[in-house]
Parts: C-alpha cells; structure tokens; sequence
C-alpha cells in the first residue's frame, strides 16, 4: 500500500518515506504531509497501526 503526500490518512499509523524509510506517524483522518526528513511526498507501508500484528 503506497500513499501520497494530500491523502487523508485511511488509519492511524506511521508511515514509512519511500525514499529515506523515515517514519512519520499519521492520525487517520489527517492530511499526509511531505516527509519531514527530506521532503518526499510518496510513502511506501504503513507500520505500527493500532491492532496490527505485523508491526515491522
């Protein structure tokens, strides 16, 4: 599952930066910003989201 910078988050969780795998943390609902480490606006998975087991 990818997401775009502007999305409305699905679910909360941290989303991982697909260019520096930074993670930025989401609350679902929220717009997804612009990974603050280096300003990409793609993010590869989403991990950590409450109730997942596969937490990677």
């Amino acid at each position: 599952m990818s997401a775009q910078t502007g999305e409305k988050a699905q679910k909360t969780g941290d989303f991982r930066c697909e260019k520096c795998h930074h993670s930025t943390h989401v609350t679902e609902g929220h717009e997804i910003p612009k990974c603050p480490k280096c300003g990409n606006g793609t993010y590869s998975t989403r991990v950590r989201e409450p109730g997942n087991k596969s937490s990677s």
